[in-house]
């Protein structure tokens, strides 16, 4: 929400390939961008509008439909990030990788592909 980068990415692979998130992922956003924003001296309100934009591109995945991979999600986090279960079990019911700069999914046995690198793989994909 406070860089153009993955933005850029998402608009320009949207006809070409599908992008995921567990709702819950969209609440924290929401949540926690007002924060952030005032933190940064950025303007809430148009960052909260990027999101809803966001929001266009990835589709939002309701946790009935991943749920039943939590225990093998939790496994593979350890004790890592154990609140991010569901992003692991939405890339395991998927067969999916996971574009994040968060290293506490490395060593999962999921691919993951940083920002920096994550054209590679939709290049691939489309």
């Amino acid at each position: 929400m406070f860089g153009a980068k993955v933005r850029r990415i998402l608009e320009e692979y949207e006809q070409h390939v599908n992008f995921y998130s567990p709702e819950v992922c969209f609440q924290d956003a929401r949540r926690y961008i007002p924060d952030i924003a005032s933190r940064k001296n950025l303007n809430a309100d148009l960052t909260l509008s990027v999101l809803d934009q966001i929001c266009e591109i990835v589709e939002s995945v309701d946790a009935s439909l991943y749920e039943e991979h939590e225990l093998a999600a939790r496994e593979r986090l350890g004790t890592r990030d154990p609140e991010d279960w569901p992003i692991a079990a939405l890339a395991l019911l998927l067969d999916l990788p996971i574009w994040t700069e968060d290293q506490d999914f490395f060593g999962t046995g999921i691919s993951t592909w940083t920002t920096d690198r994550v054209e590679v793989f939709l290049r691939k994909s489309d």
